[in-house]
């Protein structure tokens, strides 16, 4: 995952490209931003969109027309599917801090495995977002700003809160206004 020529690239990234002005702002940044994730990422889509300030690691795919939102923090192993929008300050966790032990201080206890995030087609995360270990969120899911996603959430749901909890299913809803 982490050659060499990758961990170039994240560095340009980090110190150049992912300072660049939002892509509304200035329109060649995204393409510049693009340009390397497309080096870095496991898997890079068509008609992607990469904001100012995104952080990602080798390990997530985006799928076509999907988008890492402003000043987002995911680390893989995440798939993406296709068709998502990612709301400012999104975070993805793929794994945490040991705590199991009592007589060694957690911060020397090390991480735990990485469990991979999959998130579906068509899926809109809001704002600050975050998303827990091993989670699958279902193809056209919305996912409320704030929410805290600790378990799955099924296809075309709407979930809300902390811990996110399932409100509505967008299927029953024949397909009306959208809104909450």
């Amino acid at each position: 995952m982490w050659t060499v020529k990758t961990k170039i690239i994240f560095v340009l990234y980090q110190i150049f490209a992912s300072w660049l002005p939002q892509s509304y702002h200035f329109k060649p940044a995204r393409l510049v931003r693009v340009f390397f994730a497309k080096m870095v990422l496991t898997k890079c889509g068509k008609d992607v969109n990469i904001e100012h300030n995104a952080r990602f690691t080798p390990g997530v795919e985006l799928g076509n027309r999907s988008g890492i939102g402003i000043d987002c923090e995911i680390t893989g192993p995440v798939k993406i599917g296709d068709n998502v929008m990612m709301g400012p300050e999104v975070i993805i966790y793929t794994s945490g801090h040991k705590f199991d032990r009592t007589d060694i201080p957690m911060m020397d206890q090390g991480s735990t495995e990485p469990k991979p995030v999959i998130i579906g087609d068509d899926v809109w995360l809001g704002r600050r977002v975050i998303i827990m270990p091993g989670v699958t969120i279902g193809q056209g899911s919305v996912i409320g700003a704030g929410a805290v996603v600790t378990k799955d959430v099924p296809p075309y749901s709407v979930a809300v809160g902390v811990p996110a909890k399932v409100v509505k299913n967008r299927i029953d809803n024949n397909h009306q206004s959208g809104e909450l």
